[in-house]
């Protein structure tokens, strides 16, 4: 890849990666619990009991993901005229395996901070 196309390449990531990073530091931030699902209402501030503990695993969570995907790119320089395949293979993985990650995590996170009969 030239100069050029790795430019242009970083660039994409950086603005794929710019929501996520602004969602995690938007939830991380937040007063009021946040949610993980899109088009499914968060708890209510009485159902967690660390609302910003809460927040601030959500957050780190969106951050660590967006940072990830940003890390991905670095690696493919290693690989020389293959590197548009290393990065495309590293960021496939990235989004694929962080998500299932992410689930988890975030129901990890509800049955830690959820109180007892209102988890979802």
């Amino acid at each position: 890849m030239s100069n050029a196309e790795s430019i242009i390449c970083f660039c994409i990531v950086l603005i794929s990666s710019a929501p996520m990073i602004i969602l995690g530091i938007i939830q991380y931030n937040s007063k009021k619990p946040v949610g993980f699902w899109a088009g499914k209402e968060p708890p209510g501030e009485e159902q967690v009991s660390d609302i910003r503990a809460y927040n601030h695993r959500h957050g780190i969570m969106w951050l660590l993901y967006g940072a990830g995907l940003i890390l991905c790119f670095i690696p493919g320089f290693f690989f020389g005229e293959n590197w548009g395949i290393a990065l495309a293979v590293l960021v496939t993985a990235e989004i694929s395996v962080g998500l299932i990650g992410m689930i988890y995590y975030h129901n990890y996170l509800d049955r830690k901070y959820l109180k007892e009969g209102t988890q979802k």
